[in-house]
């Protein structure tokens, strides 16, 4: 091929239409024509790469079809030769260890001399032109140079169609961003300047655009009239934060509007700093939104003013007393007679605080819960009014109120706070929900008034939730283990596990002292995990010497509801190698029955595994003998509530006979909780009680002790 062809040849590619307008697929194809009208050779073809696993054929010579190159990610030594020398010339393919990677490729086509040129773009591969004889063929350096001219041609032409490319999508961007109601708007954060923005800023604004573009950010309304607000927001900005917010601004024709802004910072691939700032109006959704908070101040329900508005007004009250009422067992009463019932209850409650906060001449009330109600009385000097005021609201309260056909018990709490004498940092809600939890826990009249005691047992509560969270780190707890006797055999066939805390300051604790704090801190689940395992761990030292007891072990609702406890129970029992129906849970009733299809689910999986459940407290919460049957459950607990008052309560007795008998019909084991007398031993056995457990027969022991209880309480050596 002459030096005139050769120039003709690159000519007629860097002229055509198809290369200026950077159509790649045509311009390969022009080329590839081209050369094989110029060259002896088979078969030229172009190839792109689109990543490690893709090579996609552009345009071939090839009259019995041409497969494509095989992917980078398996050549990658000639890829990467390739991309190194640019040109890969291969006289005899079964002689050149360069392609390699290639001789299935090039065998199945049939190839025994191939040329390859790169396609590059800034050193970047891209793909490949290539030029491939089924005989044996020398690659003057003419050619290698007339096809690497090719190349380079070919590489413009992809550059160009990427370029066009780009522009459109830049183009059809801006043309959006220009459409959109929404302001747009670009800031160099190392000038502070506005270098973009949209047309919504003068719909919105009334100012122009061509006043603010170029110009400093301080030319906005958003820094004249909220100067404060704006430069907090271009300080988070400039922090690499995003900022969000409303403000509050006025156009030049005096009409104020709202505008919803959000700023997020980025920086471009050269590292120069800059934010996106979008804005919309949003007068119209504020101004709907505040007469719907206006509308929103009052419960619909009860008439009453709710939370929300209550807060408000109560941080403006410097005086008076707040009221606190909460209803116990609601939401039993709710689940029990249904939401219709319930809220006929809420409402006569509503009805009756109205009544009294009109004969009080009180304005202020709501209400603040779903079952929590507050007043706040004013005008009460001495401690015998108040003491008066709220004996007669309680009593009234406390009145059975009437819901169709049947009467029932609101069951009201009372907390009450004097509000001018609170310590700072202490809310009067905070201390009359601090009030009314003591309330809640009384014998009687459910009547707390908030003192500097029930404040220092709160801020003790809360030093103890702080020193919980060492201790699990600080292995600061222990197991205690109390026996359980076989009252038929008169033998010990287990023991339940109790925590201990040995807390550095104030000695031995026990779980009154601190689960009630772990399980509102969501600490006791970690305590639990803790408890279980320790009690399957030593389970497992007495079964390796023998030692046949059984290991009871309580689990809180949290713990039992997590959706964890069985993943954790079946590694622990295979961890440790727990005998079937030696390790049992126990969990009240009252926890049981929270989620009763979750709970029966749970229980028969745990089942499974060979892990007895108890119900704990029986006797004390509301299960029926419907969710009895569908458990599967192993034993029942008898509260020691029932035990303790055997010889002085018929009832207690009747309960107790009842109890024992059920058990016995539904062929459930039975334990009985706390007994510390032998007429109580001697009455549980007449009626066939299976175990009991309490200080007649030993307190809870560590474990050296308990080992000991045992030894002096076995005929026969334990191991």
């Amino acid at each position: 091929m002459t030096k005139r062809q050769f120039q003709h040849l690159l000519e007629t590619i860097v002229n055509s239409t198809q290369k200026q307008e950077g159509l790649f697929k045509e311009t390969a194809e022009l080329a590839c024509d081209l050369l094989n009208q110029s060259l002896e050779v088979d078969n030229i073809g172009v190839c792109l790469f689109s990543g490690s696993q893709a090579c996609e054929l552009i345009a071939h010579t090839s009259l019995q079809g041409q497969t494509s190159r095989p992917a980078q990610s398996l050549c990658p030594n000639y890829f990467d030769q390739l991309k190194r020398s640019r040109t890969i010339d291969v006289i005899d393919v079964e002689n050149d260890g360069r392609i390699a990677e290639l001789v299935d490729y090039l065998n199945e086509n049939r190839v025994v001399s191939h040329l390859d040129v790169a396609i590059r773009i800034n050193g970047h591969l891209e793909g490949v032109l290539y030029l491939e004889s089924g005989q044996l063929h020398e690659w003057p350096e003419s050619e290698s140079h007339i096809v690497s001219q090719v190349a380079d041609q070919l590489a413009l032409t992809l550059a160009t169609q990427r370029a066009y490319d780009t522009d459109e999508r830049l183009s059809l961007f801006l043309k959006a961003i220009e459409q959109s109601e929404q302001i747009s708007m670009v800031v160099n954060l190392a000038t502070d300047k506005i270098e973009y923005v949209n047309g919504a800023h003068h719909a919105i604004s009334g100012v122009p655009k061509q006043q603010i573009l170029g110009k400093p950010l301080a030319c906005l309304d958003f820094f004249k009239q909220s100067p404060v607000q704006a430069d907090a927001v271009l300080a988070q900005v400039k922090l690499g934060k995003i900022a969000k917010g409303n403000t509050q601004l006025t156009r030049r024709d005096g009409e104020s509007y709202w505008l919803r802004y959000r700023v997020r910072p980025f920086t471009t691939p050269r590292g120069n700093h800059y934010a996106l700032v979008t804005a919309e109006d949003c007068s119209e959704e504020l101004v709907q939104q505040n007469e719907l908070e206006r509308l929103a101040w009052r419960c619909s329900l009860t008439g009453l003013y709710n939370r929300s508005y209550f807060n408000r007004a109560l941080e403006k009250t410097r005086s008076g007393h707040l009221m606190l009422i909460d209803l116990r067992g609601f939401k039993r009463f709710n689940d029990t007679y249904g939401h219709e019932k319930g809220d006929s209850l809420l409402i006569e409650v509503a009805r009756r605080i109205k009544h009294f906060a009109s004969v009080k001449k009180a304005e202020l009330m709501a209400r603040v819960g779903s079952d929590e109600f507050a007043l706040v009385l004013e005008g009460i000097e001495d401690e015998q009014s108040l003491d008066y005021a709220i004996k007669r609201l309680y009593h009234q309260l406390n009145l059975p109120v009437q819901v169709g056909a049947e009467s029932f018990e609101a069951k009201p709490a009372l907390s009450v706070v004097e509000i001018n004498a609170l310590e700072a940092g202490f809310s009067a809600l905070t201390c009359a929900d601090i009030a009314v939890q003591y309330a809640k826990k009384k014998q009687g009249s459910a009547i707390q008034i908030f003192n500097h005691a029930l404040l220092k047992s709160f801020k003790e509560d809360a030093q103890i939730e702080r020193d919980l969270q060492a201790a699990l780190k600080n292995r600061e707890f222990e197991l205690y283990y109390q026996p359980l006797k076989d009252l038929g055999r008169q033998a010990y066939i287990g023991a339940e596990a109790l925590i201990r805390w040995h807390h550095p300051k104030k000695g031995v604790l026990y779980p009154g002292a601190f689960i009630d704090i772990a399980e509102q801190t969501g600490m006791i689940a970690a305590i639990g995990e803790w408890v279980l395992e320790a009690a399957c761990r030593q389970l497992n030292l007495w079964q390796h010497h023998n030692i046949n007891l059984s290991m009871h072990v309580n689990v809180s609702a949290r713990q039992f509801f997590s959706t964890q406890l069985y993943d954790q129970v079946w590694q622990l029992v295979t961890r440790y190698r727990i005998r079937p129906n030696t390790l049992i849970l126990e969990i009240t009733e009252t926890e049981l029955m929270e989620d009763v299809v979750y709970a029966t689910h749970l229980c028969k999986e745990l089942a499974e595994l060979g892990v007895g459940l108890a119900i704990d407290d029986f006797g004390t919460g509301y299960s029926s003998m419907r969710y009895l049957k569908q458990f599967p459950i192993s034993k029942l607990k008898i509260d020691r509530s029932f035990i303790s008052d055997l010889s002085v309560s018929r009832e207690s007795r009747e309960i107790i006979s009842a109890i024992i008998a059920m058990a016995k019909a539904l062929n459930l084991s039975l334990t009985a909780e706390g007994v510390e007398t032998a007429e109580q031993e001697s009455f549980l056995s007449a009626l066939s009680c299976h175990q009991a457990q309490g200080f007649l027969y030993s307190p809870a022991l560590r474990e050296a002790e308990f080992s000991q209880f045992l030894r002096a309480n076995t005929e026969r050596p334990l191991h």
